[in-house]
């Protein structure tokens, strides 16, 4: 028989320097962001403009499916990391608002306003949960899919930074946040630009469609370049606040298993 002393303990027990626990048993999931991104904003829009037709699947249907993307990917991720995602509330918000601005017939002008309504939300969501367990800055930049936030934390902890690196990440809010505002915004001019038919109609199907594809690169690139480059500003800041430089700041890449 083994002796108690002997046995390792096991692989939950473990937790990495600046790893924060709050509940027992094995570390939560990663999440994912850019699944999060497609599964909560992107397919669901784009489902939902080309499923309306009535040679497809109809309004209700179409209204049904994209609302199941982000339902069945907040249960997932629920059930995957323990925690509530907000961007499927807001996803499965924003799908609902569009099916009954559609079912209700109102006027055009509302349906812009719900276009500029979610990212404006993001983007106040943005700065006013820095001060929760989980703030979406973090979800959004400083993301251990990515980053090695152990050894970062480390590394300010050695370097008394922590205070810099809090007035960094409040910095990043704001920028970030900025730029869902702005993109709430435009997304408000190119709706009024583009919807213009009564709601229910063939007409305002195809300008559904036609929105959902010159948000791409109208709203949708132009904010990722954004978010790109507020993170390129935040990696040189830490470089500087860390001492750690390039591709220190992310995980190593995993050795490929040599074949036997």
């Amino acid at each position: 028989m083994e002796d108690a002393t002997t046995t390792s303990r096991p692989a939950e027990s473990i937790v990495e320097p600046g790893e924060k626990r709050t509940l027992t048993g094995p570390p939560k999931q990663k999440e994912n962001p850019w699944l999060n991104l497609v599964f909560n904003a992107v397919l669901p829009g784009i489902l939902l403009s080309f499923l309306s037709k009535p040679e497809r699947l109809g309004p209700m249907m179409a209204l049904l499916v994209a609302v199941s993307l982000p339902l069945i990917y907040g249960v997932y991720d629920l059930v995957r990391r323990r925690q509530w995602n907000t961007f499927s509330f807001i996803g499965l918000a924003g799908v609902l608002l569009t099916g009954g601005i559609e079912f209700l017939k109102v006027d055009p002008f509302w349906f812009a306003v719900k276009e500029a309504v979610v990212p404006m939300v993001i983007g106040l969501a943005i700065p006013l949960t820095l001060g929760t367990r989980t703030p979406l800055v973090r979800t959004l930049l400083y993301n251990d899919q990515v980053l090695n936030t152990g050894k970062i934390a480390s590394a300010l902890d050695a370097r008394q930074n922590q205070a810099a690196f809090d007035l960094l990440l409040w910095r990043s809010s704001w920028l970030l946040a900025t730029s869902f505002i702005i993109s709430g915004a435009m997304n408000f001019a190119l709706a009024r630009w583009l919807i213009t038919a009564p709601a229910n109609t063939p007409e305002r199907m195809e300008q559904l469609g036609r929105l959902h594809w010159w948000n791409w690169p109208i709203i949708f690139v132009p904010s990722v370049g954004m978010m790109m480059w507020v993170l390129f500003r935040m990696l040189k800041t830490l470089e500087g606040l860390t001492g750690l430089k390039g591709d220190e700041l992310f995980h190593a890449p995993q050795p490929k298993a040599q074949k036997g």
